[in-house]
């Protein structure tokens, strides 16, 4: 249960600032960190000492690579706070790419990262690294940086193919990249009702802009290896 004395957090939710935030819903005992604030990653952190583990149900199979994004995200509209993942990839790519200018294909990871790739790398030239979706279901020639899925059950890096840098996704976001008017969808049995074409049954996709978090990005930029050379630490303290 949460602690109603250590609710405070930075925007619109709580991110233990106060100290533990979670207790025991029988003793009160305190248990553990609760963040759910907007512009970071849900979390819930639990102190080792002060729980019990128990016998684990049977983990469900690990999905192949087609499967696991059939089911996980293909076609699904992300969630209002689809800015984050954004914000984590445009950190990894920024960090792909060396502090080099890119360029990123047309439609929609041009729409996705070309504005801020814009304004925080030198205009691209002519002959500049390739920036596009790669991996299952998509083809055309492989770019040199390809925006890959990530496994979301095991949290795996989809491999690129060839000697192409691997730009790791969170798979909706990946999937909604990657598939904008969505996955084919299975004939209907028996026909359609009355009145329907097959373009109702595509799905929908949102018409809203998506703009990259920039504080997930500075947050994720710090966490990675390339932050340590000189021209990504100089992007985050413009952040």
């Amino acid at each position: 249960m949460l602690l109603p004395d250590r609710l405070d957090g930075y925007c619109l939710g709580i991110d233990g600032r106060d100290g533990p935030n979670l207790g025991c819903a029988g003793c009160g005992l305190e248990v553990g960190f609760r963040i759910d604030d907007r512009g970071a990653w849900q979390l819930v952190r639990l102190h080792p000492q002060a729980l019990v583990r128990l016998p684990a149900p049977a983990e469900r199979p690990v999905l192949g690579w087609a499967r696991a994004l059939r089911d996980g995200g293909p076609g699904r509209d992300l969630s209002e706070y689809r800015d984050i993942p954004a914000g984590v990839a445009l950190a990894h790519l920024v960090a792909a790419t060396g502090g080099r200018p890119v360029e990123p294909a047309p439609g929609p990871v041009a729409e996705l990262f070309g504005p801020a790739l814009a304004a925080l790398l030198p205009p691209p030239s002519r002959g500049a690294p390739r920036v596009d979706v790669a991996g299952p279901g998509v083809g055309g020639p492989l770019p040199d940086l390809e925006l890959v899925p990530v496994h979301p059950q095991t949290g795996e890096v989809r491999r690129p193919g060839g000697p192409a840098v691997a730009v790791p996704v969170e798979a909706e976001l990946w999937s909604w990249l990657a598939f904008p008017s969505g996955p084919p969808r299975s004939p209907v049995i028996g026909g359609l009702p009355t009145g329907w074409t097959p373009q109702d049954l595509l799905p929908l996709r949102s018409a809203d802009p998506v703009e990259p978090s920039w504080q997930s990005c500075a947050n994720t930029l710090e966490r990675l290896a390339a932050v340590r050379e000189p021209w990504p630490r100089a992007l985050h303290r413009r952040w």
